[in-house]
């Protein structure tokens, strides 16, 4: 990961906690305040963050980073398990496009 997109996610990270640490937000019947606890990068432009809450329970974030255009810069959401199926699925479609798109690069356009 870039230097400067790492310390973006560092400061980026610490936002997320404290967007989710706001005691009357929507969706925080428990008032939990939440904390950093690890930065795991996952690619050049991904991350998962792994946050402690003061329930002690464990929050995580997949974060992703945009490289352009007016959405620039980082992301985030905290996946659900119809998520990770979904992005398991995500995975043969991605290569498909890949395999049937391959030979593409080779023809001429006239």
């Amino acid at each position: 990961m870039d230097k400067g997109i790492a310390k973006e996610l560092d400061t980026f990270s610490k936002e997320i906690a404290r967007r989710f640490s706001i005691k009357d937000r929507a969706g925080n019947g428990n008032n939990e305040s939440f904390n950093v606890d690890e930065v795991i990068p996952t690619s050049d432009h991904t991350a998962v963050i792994n946050f402690k809450k003061n329930t002690g329970k464990i929050g995580v974030a997949f974060c992703y980073y945009i490289k352009k255009g007016r959405s620039k810069g980082w992301k985030y959401f905290f996946p659900t398990d119809s998520h990770l199926n979904g992005f398991h699925a995500f995975l043969y479609y991605k290569l498909e496009a890949e395999r049937k798109n391959y030979d593409k690069n080779f023809n001429e356009n006239k």
